[in-house]
């Protein structure tokens, strides 16, 4: 569990002036409407859509997130379009926190509305913190994610080792300095593993204090030539700012 004189640093109050400009979605979920908000780029075309998970929401972390927000806006410099949503009793969310098997189920239910609305495309599943963790759960039980992105899994403070590594691509960003979840045990968990994931180190403490343009920037390096071969020819439902 983390230290709760931290929980205010997960508060995504700062970026009030920086937010995407997205549209408001309700998504039915287990227990109830989930609140999310969509964010799409100035053109679409790479026929994807990422799903961003936010960190704990015990301690301030809600779709607002500012490392969630950079997430969010690396995708559409992408020209992905991206949903984040609000976990169970975050915000407009329904129901209460459920350490991360309800949240779970969250994200599967959100997953499937995404494909409902957009079927064929491939779906990009990326968290952080604690959404890094619901992340990993969830990616081995939906059909369409072929990317997974985690930043800063908190290996030390939940179960990772039940888990079924990911089949899918799978990038990894850490920070170098992160005192919630040490880089060693990170580096430890994944030399364990049978699957061995884009690993980005960088010069940055759990919160990405100072260093959000560094993880802008490091992801974009990573996956450009990827992306490039990524191709969109319809008409994008962005043009209406909607990802439904």
């Amino acid at each position: 569990m983390l230290p709760i004189d931290r929980s205010h640093l997960y508060d995504g109050g700062e970026l009030a002036s920086l937010e995407c400009v997205g549209e408001k979605v309700i998504i039915p979920g287990p227990a109830g409407d989930l609140e999310g908000l969509t964010a799409c780029p100035d053109k679409e075309i790479r026929g994807a859509v990422a799903v961003i998970l936010h960190p704990h929401p015990l301690y301030g972390g809600t779709l607002h997130n500012k490392v969630v927000h950079y997430l969010s806006r690396t995708c559409n410099l992408l020209g992905i379009p991206s949903l984040r949503f609000n976990f169970r009793g975050v915000g407009e969310s329904a129901g209460t926190y459920d350490d991360g098997r309800g949240e779970t189920e969250d994200c599967l239910a959100v997953l499937d509305w995404v494909q409902q609305r957009r079927p064929g495309f491939d779906i990009w599943l990326a968290g952080f913190s604690f959404g890094a963790y619901v992340a990993y759960r969830a990616v081995q039980r939906h059909p369409r994610i072929t990317r997974l992105l985690t930043v800063a899994p908190p290996v030390n403070l939940f179960d990772f080792q039940n888990l079924p590594p990911p089949s899918c691509p799978w990038t990894l960003i850490q920070g170098e300095q992160d005192e919630l979840v040490p880089a060693a045990s990170v580096q430890h968990w994944v030399a364990g593993l049978p699957v061995n994931p884009v690993m980005l180190l960088l010069p940055a403490d759990h919160f990405f204090h100072g260093q959000l343009n560094t993880l802008q920037t490091a992801l974009l390096q990573s996956l450009q030539d990827e992306v490039a071969q990524m191709h969109y020819t319809g008409t994008s439902p962005c043009a209406e700012s909607r990802v439904s």
